[in-house]
């Protein structure tokens, strides 16, 4: 049995740690500044890390990339091609950086362990690059962090490809999708979980997660979990 932990840090900003034939701990789109005095104590524990992935280029996204890498120097940054320049770039460092393409997939190594890596489009804005998504397929269990996005048709073929069973989706509006624009997309993937994302964090993106739960619930078989910021769930496969 194999045994992912969801760790939702604030915003978009996920931790994630795969334990099965290897262990495997990637954070996704680093922006701490929200925390406030907390900040330090979270980026203190953010150690081990094997992967950093970025989506896209707003401050919210990438804000504290340089700051995580700096304490992670054997962790790999992953992004679109000129976005992992820009960063390697801008962090210095020994990290080493992956630049992709949408359509592609990387295949990150430990051991003998791989994990392949998809990148995928995502319908939003980006100072550097492009907006993208990314589809981690942990065997059996296949992720999907789709950044900002509003939502697309395509969703449905991510699903149908990829046979995604956890959805991070983005629910806070007018930057991103809504909670409706969000259930559609939940029954396009058809997944089995979701974590709502990318709410409350400003004011002008308030969202009530539990009035998405309920949507959820009644438009598809889809299980919403819903995770405080600085919370964890354990999903075993």
């Amino acid at each position: 049995m194999a045994m992912l932990r969801v760790k939702w840090i604030i915003h978009s900003t996920f931790l994630l740690t795969y334990e099965g034939e290897e262990t495997v701990k990637i954070l996704i789109d680093p922006f701490l500044e929200p925390l406030g005095d907390k900040k330090e104590s979270v980026l203190e524990e953010l150690t081990g890390i094997d992967l950093v992935l970025v989506t896209h280029s707003h401050f919210d996204h990438m804000g504290n990339v340089c700051d995580v890498l700096s304490r992670n120097p054997r962790a790999k940054c992953v992004g679109i091609f000129e976005i992992a320049n820009h960063i390697q770039e801008k962090c210095g460092g020994g990290n080493e950086a992956i630049g992709m393409n949408i359509g592609g997939t990387w295949v990150f190594e430990k051991n003998g362990f791989k994990l392949p890596i998809t990148l995928v489009h995502s319908t939003h804005s980006s100072d550097i690059g492009a907006p993208t998504g990314f589809i981690i397929r942990f065997p059996g269990f296949p992720v999907y962090h789709p950044g900002d996005t509003g939502l697309f048709s395509d969703m449905e073929l991510f699903g149908k490809l990829y046979n995604i069973k956890l959805a991070l989706l983005p629910i806070g509006s007018h930057f991103t999708m809504g909670i409706d624009e969000a259930v559609e997309a939940t029954r396009l993937l058809k997944t089995e979980y979701v974590i709502p994302m990318h709410y409350k964090t400003f004011p002008v993106i308030d969202a009530d997660p539990e009035e998405f739960k309920k949507k959820v619930s009644e438009k598809t078989c889809a299980e919403v979990v819903v995770i405080n910021p600085g919370g964890e769930h354990i999903f075993k496969f």
